[in-house]
């Protein structure tokens, strides 16, 4: 099974746990989710994977989010489907390691799946 990130390139944390991920040998496949948007379906496979709520993986401080109308009692798959919509909403980075997943905020996060 294949170690994935879904990474920006224009973020730090993004670029801190690619580089983080080479410094410990992890081969990591790179989906520029950006470009690559996850499904509506992808999405709710990876909160799961992290044991969280949408809203949990959900990046407040965009403008779209403010446009959207989205609050803390919006419906997980309205979430979800924002997500999918506006993938510039997806916290970041995201490594996903057998069945598992974490967020890199900070980088470091993301060595726990290796244990």
């Amino acid at each position: 099974m294949t170690t994935t990130i879904w990474h920006n390139p224009r973020c730090s944390k993004s670029r801190l746990t690619l580089a983080l991920l080479g410094e410990h040998h992890i081969d990591a496949s790179v989906r520029l989710y950006l470009e690559d948007a996850p499904s509506s379906a992808e999405l709710a496979v990876l909160v799961s994977q992290l044991g969280i709520r949408p809203w949990d993986l959900l990046r407040r401080g965009e403008n779209i989010f403010k446009e959207l109308g989205l609050n803390k009692d919006s419906p997980d798959e309205a979430v979800i489907e924002a997500m999918a919509q506006h993938p510039i909403l997806i916290e970041r980075p995201v490594v996903i390691h057998h069945g598992k997943a974490a967020v890199g905020r900070p980088p470091e996060n993301v060595l726990a799946l290796f244990d």
